[in-house]
Order: structure tokens, then sequence, then C-alpha cells
């Protein structure tokens, strides 16, 4: 078997996994900032999150039995 017949598929299936994981990279920062974005719009609306304001986030969990 020679590698050589087989050069084209393999540098296309590296291509394409690249050009996948490179999309995929870039939606994800893309939609960080956009989420950023939005918050910093709640937060300047004075949205808060209810956790901060019931005190949740300063008490630890308790567990139940």
């Amino acid at each position: 078997m020679e590698l050589a017949t087989h050069t084209g598929f393999i540098v296309a299936a590296y291509g394409a996994a690249g050009a996948v994981v490179g999309g995929l990279v870039a939606w994800v920062m893309l939609d960080r900032r956009a989420q950023l974005r939005t918050l910093a719009e709640l937060e300047r609306r004075g949205v808060t999150r209810r956790s901060v304001a019931a005190g949740a986030a300063s008490e630890p969990a308790k567990e139940q039995a």
C-alpha cells in the first residue's frame, strides 16, 4: 500500500478538521464577546443576579442528608 496514493485524502481530511475546529473556536470567541456585551448592558440598566441579592454567594451551601 502506497502512502502517496492517499496523500490528497489525508491532507483534505486534516484541512477539513482544522477548518471545523477553527470555526468552533471563532464561534465561541464571538459568542463570549456578545455575552459580555449583554451582561454589561444588563448591569448598566441595574439588573442584578438573584444569587448576589439573596446573599447566596457569601454563604456556603448546606448539605442535606
